[in-house]
């Protein structure tokens, strides 16, 4: 369906402007309502502009220049095109080519300057996609990833420190390192799973709560880091499922099936070996155990203590 505009005009306007601007309406499928067209003579002026011209017109086009904004017949069908809008809805679209004084009744209506007659490509465009209702607003994209997922809340931190600290724990646990690299990790498709700064400012906090220890490199904004034990531990409390109970399990290994190897008590409980690792090294703080670590990663338990076997025969 064509839309049909009635363009109002004075004269003066129509060779300089309005003749091309409606043509180029109509090449591009908009009905153009324009007096040298439909009207012959003898017609009545009163019927054909108010009864053909504006009362089937979707939108209205007033050209507002020198010439017109005193002519009384475009005040006439300005009258008419706004007792329509307020009345229907329909469009009303005015087109300023002169520096000339935008009539008080369009004074909150936005209006489309055209500075040069010779060249407004870009003011026909957005007279037209207003004809059409297309807007170019770009259309909107996928949610930040740090939106699309609920994100658990690690006790006692900010959200933003939560989801700084479950990712890179997560992503240590896969990889078996504690080291991060924010640059790789923390960035999909060159977006940051948080605001930059956001992200720098959770940095920033869990290093000085001791969660993380930042790897400070001049010239660099976002600085690799490692987690710390006291932070992969805060983690493991609130996120891994049964995380007590594998504490114990790795215990019973220890003391029952006296297993010595960090490698086959990962194997026996089957967790990550990050994990047993991390258990391991909270045994050994706690004063249950004692072991002794390779440069290749392998750890081996030499003492058990007396309590840690009481605790488990009771």
């Amino acid at each position: 369906m064509h839309p049909k505009v009635f363009v109002s005009h004075a004269s003066e306007d129509k060779e300089r402007f309005v003749i091309d601007f409606a043509t180029r309406l109509r090449k591009n499928g908009v009905d153009a309502w324009l007096d040298k067209w439909e009207m012959l003579p003898g017609d009545s002026l009163v019927d054909k502009i108010f009864e053909e011209g504006i009362k089937d017109a979707a939108a209205f086009i007033v050209i507002l220049s020198t010439s017109s904004v005193n002519k009384p017949w475009v005040h006439e069908e300005l009258n008419a095109a706004v007792v329509k809008r307020i009345n229907n809805g329909s469009k009303l679209i005015p087109v300023v080519l002169d520096n000339c004084e935008v009539p008080e009744v369009l004074a909150s209506t936005l209006w489309e300057r055209v500075p040069d007659l010779n060249s407004y490509n870009a003011s026909f465009d957005r007279i037209l996609a207003s004809i059409f209702n297309i807007s170019t607003k770009p259309p909107l994209g996928q949610l930040p990833l740090y939106t699309e997922s609920p994100i658990t809340l690690i006790s006692g931190m900010h959200k933003n420190d939560s989801l700084l600290l479950k990712v890179s724990c997560e992503n240590a646990l896969l990889t078996g390192s504690m080291s991060i690299d924010p640059k790789k990790l923390f960035f999909v498709d060159a977006n940051p799973i948080l605001p930059e700064q956001e992200l720098k400012d959770a940095m920033e906090i869990m290093d000085k709560f001791g969660s993380i220890e930042l790897h400070r490199t001049l010239g660099c904004d976002l600085h690799s880091f490692k987690i710390t034990e006291a932070g992969f531990e805060l983690y493991a409390r609130d996120c891994i499922s049964n995380y007590q109970e594998t504490i114990k399990t790795v215990k019973f290994a220890l003391v029952n099936k006296q297993l010595s190897k960090n490698s086959a008590i990962a194997e026996e409980v089957n967790s990550p070996l990050l994990l047993i690792d991390h258990i391991l090294n909270i045994l050994e703080h706690s004063g249950d155990i004692k072991q002794s670590k390779m440069i290749s990663g392998e750890c081996h338990i030499n003492y058990i203590s007396p309590s840690l076997r009481r605790a488990l025969n009771d």
